[in-house]
C-alpha cells in the first residue's frame, strides 16, 4: 500500500478532532451561561445517540440542517424530563455552534501522525461537517496548514458515503482512487463511501467496537505508520 498512496484524505469529527470531547465542555459551557440546570452527564448520555441518529438522516438528506441542531436538543431535553421552551432550544442550538470551536482537543497522536505524513504525502479533508464550523475547528486546533485541500459536503450539495463528495475532492486534489487513502471513524460515511469508488481505507475504531469487518482498522492514530 506506501509505494502507490500520494493522498491521504482524512475525516475530521471522531478522526482528528475530538468531536464527544469537545461538544461535552460545549454544552457544559452553554448550560452555565443560559443557567440550564440539568446533569450534563444525564444529557450527554441521552443526547450523544440522539445526535449520532440524526446526523444520519442529515446524510440520508431525511433532515435539514436547520432541523437537525434544533431537534436533538429538543428530543434529549423532552427525554430526560427537562423543561426548555423552544425559544431557548432555538438559542441553545446557535450558542452551541458558535462555541464548539472554541474547544480545540484532538485526538491522540494527532500531531505526531500528521508531521510524520506531511513530507511523505498530500493530506487531504473530507467532512460532512459543516464549513464554517470545520474551519473554525481546523485554526483553532492548528491543524489546518497541513492540509493541501479540505472538501465539506456543503460546497458539493451531497454529503458522504456519496460518491460525488469523494470524486470531487479527488478532482480537486488531482488525485486517483488507487493512489489515495481514505482515513474516518464511520464505516457507512467514510469507509464504505470511499471503498465504493476504489478508494483504499483504513477505519479509525477509536472506539474499539468493530473488529469483525473486511477494512483494515486501528484503534490509535498513531499506529497508521504501521500501514502508510
Amino acid at each position: 500500500m506506501k509505494n502507490e498512496i500520494k493522498h491521504v484524505f482524512f475525516d475530521l469529527d471522531h478522526t482528528l478532532w475530538d468531536f464527544d470531547k469537545n461538544s461535552g465542555l460545549t454544552f457544559e459551557k452553554i448550560f452555565k451561561l443560559n443557567t440550564i440546570k440539568v446533569n450534563l452527564d444525564d444529557f450527554l448520555r441521552v443526547y450523544e445517540p440522539i445526535n449520532f441518529k440524526y446526523w444520519k438522516l442529515y446524510r440520508e438528506e431525511k433532515v435539514t440542517k436547520s432541523n437537525l441542531r434544533y431537534r436533538r436538543l429538543r428530543e434529549t431535553f423532552d427525554k430526560i424530563g427537562v423543561k426548555v421552551e423552544d425559544e431557548m432550544i432555538y438559542h441553545l442550538s446557535e450558542s452551541y455552534i458558535d462555541h464548539l470551536s472554541t474547544f480545540n482537543h484532538l485526538f491522540d497522536g494527532t500531531f505526531e501522525i500528521l508531521n510524520y505524513l506531511k513530507d511523505k504525502y498530500q493530506l487531504h479533508i473530507i467532512t460532512n461537517g459543516f464549513e464554517e464550523a470545520q474551519d473554525k475547528k481546523m485554526t483553532t486546533s492548528n491543524i489546518k496548514p497541513y492540509f493541501k485541500t479540505v472538501t465539506n459536503s456543503e460546497m458539493v450539495g451531497v454529503k458522504k458515503p456519496n460518491p460525488k463528495i469523494f470524486n470531487f475532492a479527488l478532482d480537486w486534489a488531482k488525485a486517483k482512487p488507487h493512489e489515495s487513502v481514505m482515513i474516518g471513524d464511520s464505516l457507512e460515511a467514510d469507509i464504505e463511501g470511499a471503498h465504493n469508488i476504489g478508494m483504499d481505507t483504513i477505519h479509525f475504531d477509536y472506539k474499539d467496537t468493530h473488529n469483525n469487518h473486511k477494512y483494515k482498522r486501528i484503534t490509535n492514530l498513531k499506529t497508521l505508520v504501521n500501514h502508510l
